[in-house]
């Protein structure tokens, strides 16, 4: 079979991988333009470019799907499936009817929870204890289209976004092999429609939601820096000093009486914060402009003790 494929990222590119290693011929990828990234918006090739230049496979990245010319240029070659994971572009109604066999999407999620642009960060935030991968038959909706196949993935208690997303590329790859060998061995393929009931939005992560409320439980705000890791990353102020954070912990103690954002703590074990529910060990930080650290480091090169307050930043930080 021609196996198209349309992805960005680095869950996308181990997906690509994958269909490499199994065989599929891929005579057409099509990802994101370059972008500029980190601190000195260098224009860097996605992940899916860059593995598609060392497999000299032909590349496509326009700027939009949604002119003629643009279609006319694709459709000049044929295909029997598309594969989509985490491409970032809406594929109109001539894209998707492009393919003999329609575009399959790698979704990672169990659908409908988690519909959109951040299914793994959402997950996280809200706490899931499962989540997994849904390969999709796309129409014109928003992650609406029939399942073609699902897989479990458990949620572990320290997972982060980069973690989790490991995970699934994995079982990701593993599924879409397993599906299109047996298409490719003439075995019908069989959609059900999504059901509507828990279907969920996972609406595109805006940096400011890296900004720490200590006005927030414990478990919250744990599970933010968790959802957070690596991009765009949890972030609060101490004494005029921006700072991420990369590792907290909640603790199991008794209700603290200081006020949410104050130093119960600050020792060789970490710095112990305030919430407004139970307390968070701090243990690993960057300060704006520095490493990352732990917070045993940080306390030892500052004078920082029982009673400081930390903040949220009012603008980015750029660490």
């Amino acid at each position: 079979m021609k196996v198209g494929f349309a992805g960005t990222p680095a869950f996308a590119a181990e997906i690509l991988v994958a269909l490499l290693t199994a065989g599929f011929s891929v005579p057409l990828v099509l990802t994101q333009p370059d972008r500029p990234k980190g601190r000195g918006l260098k224009t860097t090739p996605s992940p899916v470019k860059q593995h598609a230049a060392r497999s000299g496979l032909p590349l496509y990245q326009p700027e939009t799907l949604v002119n003629e010319s643009t279609h006319a240029c694709l459709k000049a070659q044929p295909l029997d499936v598309l594969v989509v994971a985490a491409y970032g572009l809406i594929l109109p109604s001539p894209m998707l009817a492009w393919p003999r066999l329609g575009c399959v999407n790698v979704h990672a999620s169990l659908l409908p929870r988690w519909r959109g642009a951040a299914p793994i960060q959402r997950a996280l935030l809200a706490g899931d204890s499962e989540t997994g991968i849904t390969l999709m038959q796309m129409d014109a909706g928003l992650d609406t289209g029939p399942i073609l196949d699902t897989v479990r993935v458990p949620v572990d208690t320290r997972e982060t976004a980069a973690t989790l997303e490991r995970k699934l590329a994995m079982a990701g790859a593993q599924t879409l092999i397993a599906f299109l060998s047996r298409l490719a061995a003439g075995a019908p393929s069989s959609a059900k429609p999504q059901p509507e009931a828990g279907a969920s939005y996972a609406r595109k992560i805006d940096k400011r939601e890296g900004a720490i409320d200590w006005n927030k439980t414990a478990n919250a705000i744990d599970r933010q820096v968790r959802a957070f890791d690596p991009v765009p990353g949890a972030h609060a102020v101490w004494d005029g000093v921006a700072m991420k954070v990369w590792d907290a912990q909640p603790i199991a103690s008794a209700e603290p009486t200081a006020g949410p954002g104050t130093v119960l703590e600050a020792d060789a074990h970490g710095i112990v914060v305030a919430c407004g529910e139970g307390s968070l060990r701090i243990v690993t930080l960057q300060p704006a402009g520095g490493r990352r650290m732990s917070s045993a480091a940080f306390v030892a090169g500052r004078r920082i003790a029982r009673g400081d307050r930390f903040g949220a930043p009012a603008s980015e930080d750029g660490a």
